[in-house]
């Protein structure tokens, strides 16, 4: 890379960073590359604990995926031997562990999904996992790791350092975890690391324990913690506020629709590559308008360009109170019905619409269900089903449901 390049690229990398370390790191490591002409090679660790991914996982995915886009190594690796172990960042209390069997299948799900954003030719992802150098480690190599490290500077961390205050308990296994995420990034010879914010310190214990073992530290570069759909809380699929990465289209773009306007410049920023300031000055304006240009570039980033223009008319019918024609077609099974009806709460919980016939009566009781375009206000209620229905929940979830034989 030519040294004129240096200034935009180093731009780009810098695009939604919360910090990189050193501060000169981003510059230090593009020199680097080009003074041994050799593309980076750029690791992610993730932990397959669970097997979906949402536009909040995508942030530091999308960051690696510049890295690769500028010709270096993006080095994917699936933790499944410290997902074993748990990682403790950001708990109050020792994360439940997984098996190594289930990491692999949540991993593989991860992967599949991850390479919607990555580039998957093999000359620029390696996807490895982590008990390949783990697993075979022997007692005696496990204690000169640990050796790297005092509890002094563990301690340090801010999870720890609040559960040490308050007596709640801390398993010796758990300082483990940022020793193992270290040793990967000597195991792979990592140039970068990436990760959220609440992985800086695991990613400089690696710079340090890639220096024991002689090589040079890596430059550590997190990115932010992507907030939810309900403006409050960090995204996640637990609380039901996140957009999902291989959502369909028209879900993708209602979503993106329901971004508060004050968070609209940060999905912009750590989800698309959109300008910022003229979308801050369309926002300003008019803050429909600069959602539907997030919303069509959301879309665009994960489906191209066919679907944007349908997912956009089904959102713009929807809000005008029309039924959309595209919905999910729900077969009732015969031994569920009695006489040709069925129980709406059941029919709720098989539509799709309900996880449980209480979550259907604390539906029904918020009129937030209904058939043909009718309130349900009585969860006693039954259906006749001899013909096919369309169930609705809320303003834009519709299933059309009809009688199986």
């Amino acid at each position: 890379m030519e040294r004129s390049d240096q200034g935009g690229t180093r731009t780009l990398l810098q695009r939604g960073a919360d910090q990189v370390v050193p501060e000169d790191g981003i510059e230090r490591i593009l020199e680097r590359a080009r003074d041994e002409a050799r593309p980076l090679r750029v690791k992610l660790g993730v932990d397959p604990s669970s097997a979906d991914l949402h536009v909040g996982h995508a942030v530091v995915l999308r960051k690696m995926r510049q890295f690769q886009d500028l010709g270096h190594v993006a080095v994917l690796i699936v933790g499944d031997f410290t997902a074993t172990i748990g990682d403790p960042s950001g708990r109050n209390k020792t994360r439940p562990t997984l098996t190594l069997e289930e990491t692999r299948v949540n991993g593989r799900t991860y992967v599949a999904q991850a390479t919607r954003i990555l580039d998957d030719d093999p000359a620029k992802l390696e996807i490895r996992h982590n008990s390949e150098w783990l697993e075979g480690l022997g007692f005696g190599d496990v204690v000169r790791l640990a050796s790297t490290y005092t509890v002094a500077r563990m301690l340090e961390r801010d999870d720890f350092t609040k559960r040490y205050a308050s007596g709640v308990p801390i398993g010796v296994h758990e300082f483990l975890y940022p020793l193992a995420q270290a040793y990967d990034s000597v195991a792979v010879r990592a140039d970068v690391e990436l990760g959220g914010t609440d992985q800086l310190f695991n990613l400089l214990v690696g710079r340090d324990v890639q220096r024991a073992y002689g090589q040079a530290p890596q430059i550590a570069l997190t990115t932010p913690l992507l907030e939810g759909l309900d403006g409050r809380e960090k995204m996640s699929k637990s609380l039901g506020n996140v957009i999902g990465v291989s959502e369909p289209a028209a879900d993708m773009f209602k979503k993106a629709m329901q971004v508060p306007d004050a968070l609209l410049p940060r999905y912009a920023e750590l989800c698309t590559l959109l300008p910022l300031d003229a979308l801050r000055a369309r926002l300003a304006d008019d803050p429909v308008a600069a959602h539907r240009v997030f919303a069509r570039e959301l879309v665009r980033t994960y489906h191209g360009d066919a679907p944007i223009d349908e997912a956009e008319r089904r959102y713009d019918a929807i809000a005008r109170g029309e039924t959309p024609t595209d919905m999910p077609d729900v077969v009732v099974p015969a031994d569920a019905l009695e006489g040709g009806t069925i129980g709406v709460l059941r029919l709720a919980v098989l539509a799709g619409h309900a996880t449980s016939n209480g979550d259907a009566r604390r539906l029904i009781q918020n009129r937030g269900l209904k058939l043909d375009g009718v309130p349900i206000d009585d969860p006693r209620a039954v259906v006749e089903l001899d013909r096919p229905r369309i169930l609705q929940r809320g303003k834009d979830a519709f299933a059309r449901v009809r009688p199986g034989t």
